[in-house]
């Protein structure tokens, strides 16, 4: 799977995926969990890379000191607003207002893509912003704010 990125807003962003033929029904609800879940844990503030305190301890991380007022004190990385996955031939697309979660989340979503990629729904190219001349988008298309 290739990555490119493209311009990048992270309050209005467009994932476009490039599948090798049009995904059929069952490629197309795998993509649609894998967005939705990581939706969700991004709407619950999991992509917070000012608090990776695990992460950072390293391998071991027996009897570690977890440090709830540092974790207290970190900003929230909270995403926003997700939209329909939605399907044109062979290209898939998705918007996201990724609020102030951080470059973690988007790290996160390409290495789930690679693996789904490797195990089950083969993707060509994932194209992380920006905009596709032959499906238009409208930066900013008020249907997917929550009212």
């Amino acid at each position: 799977m290739d990555v490119q990125f493209r311009e990048f807003d992270p309050f209005d962003c467009w994932f476009w995926m490039r599948f090798p033929h049009p995904p059929g029904q069952g490629e197309r609800q795998y993509v649609e969990e894998l967005f939705n879940s990581w939706y969700y844990l991004g709407r619950l503030g999991a992509f917070n890379a000012e608090n990776l305190q695990v992460h950072e301890e390293g391998a071991d991380v027996s009897w570690m000191a977890y440090d709830n007022e540092d974790a207290e004190n970190s900003l929230q990385a909270l995403m926003h607003n997700m939209g329909e996955v939605e399907y044109k031939e062979d290209w898939g697309r998705v918007w996201l207002d990724l609020g102030t979660s951080d470059g973690l989340a988007v790290d996160m979503l390409i290495n789930a893509l690679r693996c789904l990629n490797r195990d089950l729904v083969e993707i060509s190219e994932l194209r992380v912003g920006g905009m596709n001349e032959d499906w238009p988008a409208e930066a900013g298309d008020e249907r997917f704010y929550e009212e």
